[in-house]
């Protein structure tokens, strides 16, 4: 009876732990992406286009911000937040 009621204490424990570490592990996922993204424009290469462009600042924002949002809607939906 002591073993059951162990391994019913360990279980709960165990099913709190994977529900906190549900969060770090989301926002992870999130800043997974835009850490590609911000290290291919923080290298110094000469020979990419877009970096001579007027908007090229602003348009990676709005990728990052997109891709962001993206991922939270899909989070969401899965009921992952």
């Amino acid at each position: 009876m002591v073993s059951g009621m162990l391994d019913i204490y360990l279980s709960s424990i165990s099913n709190k732990m994977n529900v906190i570490m549900k969060v770090p592990t989301i926002i992870a996922a999130i800043f997974i992406p835009l850490t590609f993204v911000a290290g291919i424009y923080g290298m110094n290469f000469e020979h990419m286009p877009e970096l001579k462009w007027k908007w090229a600042y602003v348009g990676v924002w709005i990728i990052m911000t997109v891709i962001t949002v993206i991922m939270l809607t899909y989070f969401r939906r899965k009921k992952g937040l």
